[in-house]
């Protein structure tokens, strides 16, 4: 039987060992992403490393998914952020170039700490483990 090993990659997330924070500390989701799918707070991360295109985007979003957004998802997302002034783009030719604005900068600080919140204790257990999945038992 073919084995695959598959391992969290969370090297470059930042995150703190959490033990759960107390009701009064819980913060709300923050406004400037969709929390539910990640979609968003994925297309800050990116663009907080580097500026990109929406194809640019969707690839890098590709590369620590395993499935690329399709452009009927990216690009309504992105209108999204940019209508929420948490984004800018900005002509290249035929091309946009998507870069964070400094509201963009504070939303993706506010997304993190809410992304620790909800899966920092997660995250914390997962890189320990290893999870075996046979090829054959994997869809990707």
């Amino acid at each position: 039987m073919d084995v695959l090993y598959v391992y969290l990659n969370v090297s470059d997330v930042q995150y703190v060992t959490m033990e759960g924070p107390s009701d009064s500390e819980l913060c709300c989701a923050p406004d400037c992403c969709d929390m539910r799918g990640l979609l968003t707070f994925q297309i800050l991360w990116e663009l907080d490393r580097e500026e990109m295109n929406g194809q640019q985007i969707a690839e890098k979003i590709a590369k620590r998914r395993g499935n690329k957004p399709t452009p009927g998802t990216i690009y309504p997302a992105l209108k999204e952020l940019k209508k929420g002034k948490f984004i800018k783009g900005r002509k290249d030719g035929q091309t946009i170039i998507y870069s964070l604005t400094v509201k963009g900068k504070k939303g993706l600080a506010d997304a993190s700490r809410y992304f620790l919140q909800a899966f920092g204790d997660i995250a914390e257990d997962v890189k320990v483990k290893v999870v075996v999945i046979r090829k054959d038992d994997c869809s990707c």
